[in-house]
């Protein structure tokens, strides 16, 4: 089966500084792939390289099975290769609503004119309010975006990230900043696009508990490179991940559950 994502030899550098060196990954439909690693690894940076953000010095980026290692980051949306950011990255002065129904409309091919596509305005509402409701927001459709606390923009950005309906899902520390009580709705919406077998999910996570849940796969990124993949209990048991990637917390984990 072709990889829905591969990245070959992917390298970034930074003048004398080796961000990304040389990692080599494919990934298939049907999978959740936990990316970890201590902080400055090279986690997000892949990612940008992944998603367009950020231009390789070397490698190649494939989605589908085509070469995308210069195609601009939109036009990589476009084709079904969708990136929630460590950071929110909403249109702030408008409402949840327009947020999403944008969205909708973009990935119709209908733009992003917001007066334009009168004969469509319906459907597109329609179908934003259905996400609205997936997303737990609907009682603050006619909100800014920039009014919402920090949980509630996390899950809009997820809404947004629903609403285009990408083939392959890359998610950065998606509940990063939310209070626990926000937590469940973000991962059970990630649990609900897992459900799809046709959808591929990496997910950045520091948090060991929801890795274990939800991952069906680690990567372990150290000092830019891949240094372990595999099932999540291989990995994770591994003395040398446990010591060097994972810090102390997984050390104290491993100890306790000695007998």
């Amino acid at each position: 089966m072709t990889p829905s994502l591969e990245t070959r030899d992917l390298t970034i550098r930074f003048g004398g500084h080796v961000a990304v060196d040389s990692v080599s990954c494919a990934f298939r439909p049907g999978t959740l792939t936990a990316i970890v690693g201590p902080n400055g690894a090279g986690k997000t940076t892949w990612f940008n390289l992944i998603s367009g953000q950020l231009k390789a010095s070397a490698g190649q980026v494939f989605l589908g099975g085509e070469e995308i290692t210069s195609v601009p980051a939109p036009e990589r949306t476009r084709r079904g290769l969708g990136r929630a950011f460590q950071l929110t990255n909403l249109f702030p002065n408008l409402s949840v609503m327009e947020n999403v129904r944008l969205a909708v409309q973009a990935r119709r091919g209908l733009g992003l004119n917001l007066w334009s596509v009168w004969s469509n305005h319906r459907a597109l509402v329609a179908e934003a309010e259905a996400i609205l409701e997936r997303i737990a927001l609907t009682g603050r459709r006619d909100a800014p975006a920039s009014s919402l606390p920090h949980g509630d923009q996390r899950k809009l950005e997820v809404g947004i990230l629903l609403a285009l309906e990408p083939s392959v899902f890359m998610f950065d520390e998606p509940t990063a900043g939310m209070s626990v009580d926000e937590v469940p709705v973000i991962l059970d919406l990630i649990r609900e696009i897992r459900r799809d077998t046709t959808k591929t999910i990496l997910l950045v996570e520091h948090k060991m508990d929801v890795v274990r849940e939800l991952s069906d796969r680690i990567v372990v990124l150290h000092n830019g490179r891949l240094a372990a993949d595999g099932p999540p209990a291989e990995v994770i048991a591994s003395p040398v991940v446990q010591q060097a990637y994972l810090g102390m917390a997984a050390d104290e984990e491993a100890l306790e559950s000695q007998p």
